[in-house]
């Protein structure tokens, strides 16, 4: 199994990317720190891994708190002995989210304390942990959109996904020379309820169609297989990495510098 012995920590694992990572995660050997907002998502995806036959916890956890997450890093050491993987997902998409103009304050705000402070916090605590552990793997969710503009604006949720990959660059230039690893994984356009409530009509969901080039949304699971690949030895190499997993919508519109 390619995580034996791991414990991973999963932000967000409640629904969408964190939980299809927490189940192929523990699926592959790790034992599972599954951390959301919502008690109720959370104690699902605890239930789900542990009736796979997985090891798993909850923790409730608001990830722009910086007590929250220094619990959630506490309470994985105390539950599991160690941290060996942070995976840093929990976002939010705004409904109410647009351009400069018709963005809202509040609305600004709320998303880079989620998307943006919660994984800086998420680092802070977590990241002495895995020099505990000896080294491990980061794993930030950033966006195709920290690298291509969206069609349909989003600007705090672009911005704050921007905000992730500086992050996530420094970080891995920073911790390198101490086993530690930390990379961005930046999904295209998925089907899962965060962007269908963004994408709320169809003519919304056709605008973002019409950009990929395999045709098609992708699927929670497939993001789950790229993290896997990142919290695993096999990416033991890679650092600092802008990991697009995203249809190929930024190969047909980015053009090398």
């Amino acid at each position: 199994m390619r995580l034996a012995n791991r414990v991973a920590l999963i932000t967000g694992a409640g629904s969408g990317i964190g939980r299809e990572s927490a189940l192929l995660f523990a699926k592959e050997g790790a034992s599972i720190v599954v951390v959301d907002i919502n008690d109720q998502g959370g104690n699902e995806t605890v239930a789900m891994v542990r009736e796979a036959g997985g090891q798993a916890i909850f923790v409730h956890a608001d990830v722009s708190k910086a007590a929250d997450c220094e619990r959630m890093v506490q309470q994985a050491e105390e539950a599991f002995g160690h941290l060996d993987i942070l995976f840093n997902n929990a976002g939010i998409m705004h409904s109410r989210d647009d351009d400069a103009v018709n963005t809202e304050e509040d609305v600004w705000d709320l998303t880079m304390a989620i998307n943006a402070k919660g994984v800086y916090l998420g680092c802070k605590y977590g990241i002495p942990a895995l020099r505990r552990a000896g080294g491990g793997s980061v794993i930030n969710t950033a966006s195709f959109v920290a690298v291509l503009g969206a069609a349909t604006p989003q600007l705090a949720y672009t911005a704050s996904k921007g905000a992730v990959l500086a992050l996530t660059r420094e970080l891995a230039v920073v911790h390198a020379r101490e086993n530690i690893r930390v990379n961005a994984l930046c999904p295209g356009p998925l089907h899962t309820e965060l962007l269908m409530k963004f994408l709320d009509t169809e003519e919304k969901k056709q605008r973002r169609l019409v950009h990929i080039p395999m045709g098609r949304f992708g699927q929670a699971r497939e993001m789950a297989q790229a993290a896997l690949f990142l919290a695993s030895d096999e990416s033991s190499y890679v650092t600092g990495a802008t990991f697009l997993v995203d249809g190929g919508i930024t190969a047909a519109y980015v053009t090398p510098e």
